[in-house]
């Protein structure tokens, strides 16, 4: 295994990020499993640590099939090859894209509490997850990340699909993963210890947490 949890994954690419001359003004993860991970990576590059958050928009009577997700601020990621395969309406997506939007804004507002989101126009924004698979959710977080008029964005993840890694690079995205194998299947399987995160656990590693409960 190469990781034997969240913490050592976030200390390996932490590692990665250095030898690799990453520099980041702010670190954003993504709840919540990729809290634990952008924890040690903030530290490492001496950024503040926030949240960027998107919820998945599930297939119709398949609510597990990412067909696209929803950012917190309104936009969204969508897989239109899917979509037009499946044969999923209009009006469903659009319909799920609000709902979804809605949870993502009240999950961050939860996360936050009264902390401003941090202001990224201008900014080297460095965004953390536990892995990519298909990649919905860190789809919608870059492109809310982008919109906010960040200078630089790069994706950092432990572990990702190599077919994911390479279209967001085709893309022209910025990604950093310290594993991309090619019997790639699911993302815990490369975690001794891959347990879910509650969100009163992921809140935790927040800067604003944190300081909070010194």
């Amino acid at each position: 295994m190469p990781f034997s949890n969240r913490t050592d994954a976030g200390r390996q690419l932490a590692a990665l990020l250095d030898r690799e001359d990453v520099d980041a003004d702010v670190v954003l993860g993504i709840p919540r499993g990729g809290l634990p991970v952008a924890r040690p990576v903030a530290d490492r590059l001496g950024a503040p640590l926030d949240i960027v958050v998107a919820s998945k928009i599930g297939a119709p009577r398949n609510p597990e099939l990412a067909i696209g997700a929803a950012a917190a601020d309104g936009s969204a990621w969508l897989n239109h090859d899917l979509i037009e395969r499946l044969g999923v309406a209009r009006n469903y997506v659009e319909r799920q894209r609000q709902r979804e939007a809605r949870a993502a804004a009240q999950k961050a507002q939860h996360y936050r509490g009264e902390r401003a989101p941090p202001a990224l126009a201008g900014r080297r924004v460095v965004v953390v997850d536990d892995g990519i698979a298909t990649g919905a959710t860190a789809r919608a977080c870059l492109r809310q990340v982008r919109a906010a008029g960040a200078a630089r964005v790069v994706l950092a993840v432990p572990v990702g699909s190599p077919r994911t890694v390479e279209e967001l690079q085709a893309e022209g995205q910025e990604v950093v993963a310290v594993e991309t194998p090619p019997h790639f299947r699911a993302v815990g399987q490369f975690y001794r210890q891959f347990g879910q995160v509650s969100d009163a656990e992921a809140m935790t590693y927040l800067d604003g947490v944190r300081r909070g409960r010194a």
